[in-house]
């Protein structure tokens, strides 16, 4: 009888004993350290004779040849349109529109991106698939979005007051001297209020980046899960010269 108390005290023990040992844990502090990666900081040969090869291999890549721009594109040599804002419009339209046609029957009607995203020039001379990666660097999709003739109009509007070059295909607006709206035209066409357009922008805008709320009332939205990034490397290997300058899609009457 007492050898049975005793395996029982003796089971009953080592029960709390697991149990104590699986109580929940916190963590209850954490330790940094701040090392600086300078001129003194030295590379591990080992590691770097590993990754040399796919690293040239990749710059490769990034450096081949694809197209030419006859001179320097800039987002800074117009007033509200410039030569490098109306080439990242321009590949948006033209890109995007084949994608979203083969999943809706529909056609874009215009593109519409913003002037900060436009984040680096293009030299005058050969352009490569690294000069997509600097005038583009984000991982910035194009979604075509659906807008009322009011929601569209709501765009224009901010685009008018912002005086900013927001780069913009596929439209014309034109302001009189007092800056108000004095024609706008899409696809050639006037401005009708009796339809809907089709828009291709950035996934960032239609969220409501750089203040674009317009886009809060959208009536559909279709991702083409197609990268503006790789929509411009493929459109630089369509062409061998780059044909974009400063135009009259957005201009103010003198």
């Amino acid at each position: 009888m007492n050898l049975k108390i005793k395996h029982f005290v003796a089971f009953i023990t080592i029960i709390s004993f697991v149990s104590c040992n699986q109580a929940p844990q916190e963590l209850s502090k954490i330790n940094a350290n701040q090392i600086n990666v300078d001129s003194t900081f030295a590379s591990d040969e080992a590691i770097q004779n590993f990754i040399t090869p796919y690293q040239n291999r990749v710059n490769e890549v990034l450096d081949s040849t694809l197209t030419y721009a006859p001179f320097t594109l800039t987002k800074t040599d117009g007033e509200l349109n410039t030569s490098a804002g109306n080439l990242m419009a321009d590949v948006i339209l033209s890109e995007a529109n084949p994608i979203f046609k083969s999943r809706t029957n529909k056609n874009i009607d215009f593109s519409l991106v913003n002037h900060g995203g436009v984040r680096s020039i293009i030299s005058k001379g050969n352009v490569s698939a690294r000069n997509a990666y600097e005038i583009m660097p984000f991982e910035n999709s194009i979604v075509v979005v659906e807008l009322t003739p009011e929601s569209v109009l709501e765009m224009v509007d901010f685009l008018i007051r912002s005086k900013r070059a927001h780069p913009i295909s596929g439209m014309q607006i034109i302001v009189d001297k007092n800056n108000e709206l004095h024609t706008l035209n899409i696809q050639g066409k006037p401005f009708s209020k009796a339809q809907n357009y089709y828009v291709a922008t950035s996934n960032y805008l239609v969220k409501g980046g750089d203040n674009m709320g317009f886009f809060k009332n959208k009536i559909s939205v279709t991702d083409t899960d197609y990268l503006i990034r790789t929509a411009m490397i493929d459109y630089f290997k369509k062409v061998d010269t780059l044909k974009v300058k400063v135009d009259d899609r957005f201009y103010q009457l003198k």
